[in-house]
């Protein structure tokens, strides 16, 4: 994947997605203004999911399935080359989080090929409990999942 650098503002005809604040290029930091805790088996909201942040403090094993295609694109203004990260923090857990997929929603071709890399959406508890998804949109509705760190 490509780095791009911008000096000076920034503007977009179909505006920004994500829910950040923070200098991102400048710092390489991003903080995310709002989170959601999801700390039981569940189907995320497309509401959870665009706060690009997802806290598990759960005690027992956790499987959090993401929306689909169609809720998550509508939620995120997506279109086809829309890419968009998602961080699971299960930092303060005591039990793994997996991640799954839903309808128009497939593990992109990395992850299916390295599956004990890219394609790993099992998160541990404790300190190494966090980790970054990122969506690509191939349509306004259907999106590819792989782990990116």
């Amino acid at each position: 994947m490509a780095s791009t650098t911008f000096s000076g503002p920034v503007t977009s005809t179909n505006g920004f997605i994500g829910n950040i604040t923070g200098n991102v290029a400048g710092s390489g930091s991003i903080t995310h203004a709002t989170s959601a805790a999801i700390n039981a088996t569940a189907t995320a909201t497309a509401a959870q999911v665009a706060t690009g942040y997802i806290t598990s403090t759960s005690a027992a094993a956790t499987i959090i399935t993401l929306p689909t295609g169609t809720l998550l694109g509508a939620a995120l203004g997506a279109v086809r080359g829309t890419v968009f990260d998602l961080y699971v923090d299960n930092t303060a857990g005591a039990n793994t989080v997996t991640m799954a997929v839903a309808v128009n929603g497939v593990l992109s071709t990395a992850a299916v090929d390295s599956a004990t890399s890219f394609g790993d959406l099992t998160i541990a508890s404790g300190a190494t409990g966090i980790a970054r998804f990122t969506l690509m949109f191939a349509s306004a509705t259907a999106y590819t999942f792989t782990r990116t760190a």
